[in-house]
């Protein structure tokens, strides 16, 4: 068969490169295990065992979470699959070695192993190339564009990509050249399962060089398949040696990560903050925890025994880093989607969701001792070149010891940009959690460093003092109401409580004090009067959600506000409720059952949507003169947190407006209006306002109206408008007001 020079040239090679490539490959693993070990503690994250194992295999199996990009997704998923099934050919390949035509045992000459093999490598290459193809074009348009942040793989890792889909496709390659020279040499001396049917896809090239004599043959099987061996000891070998190179890790981390999430059916860390942690448990009840923690370092203070470190609330330093928020941060691929949708980073401001993950994922690492010194941080020029022109590093790059995370690792204004809109918590394909990670670290922030924006204050203050952030007194909750001409009860003064009610009208903050939100109000109550909703208010005993003190981190300001209204709830037996505001509704729906309030919250596009389905409300259009041209705008909170789409949609389209179209971004792409996060009560001093963007995807859509859904989408674009520009926003309860005002008018009805 092969020349004995060739044969043991290889297996020298392929056995010396063999064990550096495995020893170096166990010890990156010993590292990372390390690494995530040294994380504090977290419970509540392997419940449901079973449910969590099937989880993690029908997501990466399906890859159901690569949205929107169905050439990718279909892809990875054969990168994917030919890596895990073509790790079998690499055990033959080492047969192979001493016997050109070795075979596994009982797969070996199974015909539908090998077109498996053959098909999977033939399109593990051809996906490597579209990957390959599709990174390269991304890079080049945003170096065209003179905007190099307009590419999601602005701050990647380039060599690194290049290394591992050249090394893929080095194996799929030699897997094909293996086997067209195997059919060959089959041929050669009569191996009966030589055959076209076994070799589906290389039997073509094998009888290109049949004419070859069998030890030419047997030698190129020999080289092929020790390529194959050493590039992917070369893989194990630079992988293993930097365990920050999670571009490669993802394949092993991404299904321990996905499995480990928040919720154990898989859905996506949206809708409710995740908990703070206090001792490694998520605690409904912080503010009693927090006096409780005052009084033990009080009296730590005073003892001159050594102390272990005080539990903290949030995330302060890298030590403060969970087993979870590690695996996180090394279960990162690079791939940028979530920087891609992510309304700070489009505007030109520091935060790049992939880019703090990497910091941090860097910062963990070094830490660790598993970076050396010299490298501040970052592994590589490019990511460590892409946080410094985003300045989304501290002043000094991120710092490689252990040390603060907001100045030491990141720069501290990036919290702040986060609307917490959830594009990069929903588009990340391995489940990585962005917006606990900041809520965690503005908690720390905000209740034990007082460090926040100033703007922040007085909303703080207010909704402290005055349940509402406005600073207005509850007395004028009803104002909006004074115009009505019909009455509605107001709970607890009109009627002992809301048993006999339909529903309870939540009117919240926004509602109730801002001029704009207040039309909305009125018009929610006129339609549900109009179509005989029974509904009751609570007028002056309603108090804020907390939304806004929760997503700025003041978590304790947020559970004080939440159990109070919970207990006002309670009291009047609210069970079913009608909200307006987006972020009341998640709070109403999503938060206060972390905190024992349970209830049936309805959105007012969704009772509505009902109404005029059901023929209590019937809307007429506009005529033809009249019509306006509307475009919708998907509240964060509403459409993207708690997936509600269609309800505003159905209305504008097929019960009020002629005229429906789309912006650029919408649904699940929607780009936020900059209000979440409490950004509403903060102003944008970097990059381009994210309202203003917004509203120029609106005004390229040639609309008149843009409809909205949450008081805040509303104020934040109203206020976006240029002066020139001939747009108005309105929510779409407005909208559909006006056209059961059109109907009651006895204008024609809508055909």
């Amino acid at each position: 068969m092969a020349s004995a020079a060739v044969t043991y040239l290889c297996i020298g090679l392929a056995l010396f490169t063999s064990v550096i490539g495995w020893t170096v490959f166990i010890r990156g693993v010993a590292r990372i295990v390390t690494v995530i070990r040294a994380g504090a503690a977290e419970s509540g994250r392997w419940n449901s065992p079973w449910k969590r194992l099937w989880t993690s295999l029908r997501v990466s199996l399906s890859h159901d979470t690569f949205k929107n990009r169905p050439v990718v997704r279909v892809a990875h998923w054969l990168v994917m699959v030919s890596f895990v099934v073509l790790v079998l050919t690499l055990v033959a390949s080492y047969g192979q070695l001493f016997n050109p035509l070795y075979t596994l045992p009982i797969l070996g000459h199974s015909v539908v192993w090998n077109w498996v093999v053959e098909v999977l490598a033939a399109l593990g290459a051809a996906s490597i190339i579209a990957l390959f193809t599709i990174r390269i074009a991304t890079m080049a348009r945003a170096k065209r564009s003179g905007q190099p942040r307009s590419s999601r793989f602005f701050g990647s890792t380039r060599w690194q990509a290049w290394f591992v889909e050249g090394v893929v496709a080095t194996v799929c390659l030699a897997v094909l050249f293996s086997h067209g020279f195997q059919y060959a040499l089959g041929q050669h001396i009569g191996d009966p399962f030589a055959t076209p049917l076994h070799y589906p896809l290389t039997s073509w090239f094998g009888s290109l060089v049949s004419g070859w004599s069998g030890e030419a043959l047997a030698n190129a099987v020999v080289i092929v398949v020790t390529v194959k061996i050493v590039a992917s000891m070369v893989w194990m070998l630079i992988v293993g040696s930097d365990i920050a190179m999670s571009i490669s890790w993802h394949r092993f981390l991404a299904p321990v990560n996905i499995a480990a999430g928040r919720n154990a059916d898989g859905g996506k860390s949206l809708g409710a903050l995740a908990l703070p942690l206090v001792a490694g448990n998520p605690t409904p009840h912080l503010a009693e925890e927090f006096e409780e923690a005052e009084v033990e370092d009080a009296q730590a203070d005073t003892d001159s025994s050594p102390q272990t470190r005080p539990a903290v609330i949030g995330l302060g330093s890298t030590e403060d880093l969970t087993w979870k928020d590690r695996l996180d941060f090394m279960s990162c691929t690079e791939c940028g989607r979530c920087q891609d949708l992510c309304p700070a980073w489009n505007t030109e401001k520091p935060l790049s969701p992939k880019l703090m993950i990497m910091a941090l994922r860097d910062n963990a690492v070094a830490a660790s001792g598993f970076t050396p010194t010299n490298q501040a941080g970052p592994d590589t020029s490019d990511v460590l070149g892409a946080l410094k022109a985003a300045n989304t590093a501290g002043p000094e790059g991120v710092s490689p010891d252990n040390a603060a995370l907001a100045g030491g690792v990141l720069n501290p204004d990036i919290l702040w940009d986060c609307t917490m809109c959830g594009a990069c918590v929903d588009q990340c394909p391995v489940d990585i959690e962005h917006i606990d990670h900041i809520g965690n670290m503005r908690r720390f922030q905000v209740l034990l460093e007082s460090a926040f924006p100033r703007e922040l204050t007085r909303p703080f203050r207010a909704m402290e003092t005055k349940s509402n952030p406005y600073n207005q007194s509850r007395r004028k909750r009803l104002d909006w109401a004074a115009k009505l001409d019909f009455d509605f009860p107001v709970i607890g003064e009109d009627v002992e409580d809301a048993t006999d009610l339909d529903y309870l009208f939540w009117v919240g903050c926004a509602g109730a004090y801002d001029e704009k939100a207040k039309r909305t109000t009125a018009a929610v109550a006129e339609l549900l009067h109009t179509a005989g909703v029974s509904f009751g208010v609570l007028g002056s005993a309603e108090g804020c959600t907390g939304d806004p003190a929760r997503r700025a981190g003041n978590e304790i300001l947020f559970q004080m506000l939440a159990e109070a209204s919970i207990e006002t709830l309670d009291e009047i037996k609210a069970k079913r409720i009608v909200v307006t505001c987006a972020h009341c509704f998640n709070s109403i729906a999503n938060e206060f059952p972390q905190l024992g309030g349970h209830y049936d919250v309805i959105h007012h596009t969704q009772l509505l949507n009902r109404l005029v389905r059901e023929g209590a409300l019937t809307p007429v259009a506009p005529d033809p003169e009249q019509a306006q041209t509307v475009t919708y705008h998907d509240p964060c909170f509403l459409g993207r947190h708690n997936r509600i789409y269609a309800p505003p949609r159905e209305l504008l389209g097929s019960d009020v407006n002629l005229n429906l179209v789309e912006m650029p971004q919408n649904r699940e792409l929607a780009m936020c209006c900059g209000a979440g996060g409490a950004r509403a009560w903060m102003e944008e001093t970097r990059g381009t306002r994210i309202a203003s963007a917004r509203v120029d995807q609106a005004l390229s859509t040639g609309a008149t109206t843009v409809a909205t859904a949450c008081p805040f989408c509303t104020q934040m674009l109203d206020s976006a408008i240029p002066s020139e520009a001939e747009l108005e926003v309105k929510d779409v309860a407005v909208l559909l007001l006006e056209g059961v005002h059109r109907g009651k008018e006895g204008t024609r009805p809508r055909q």
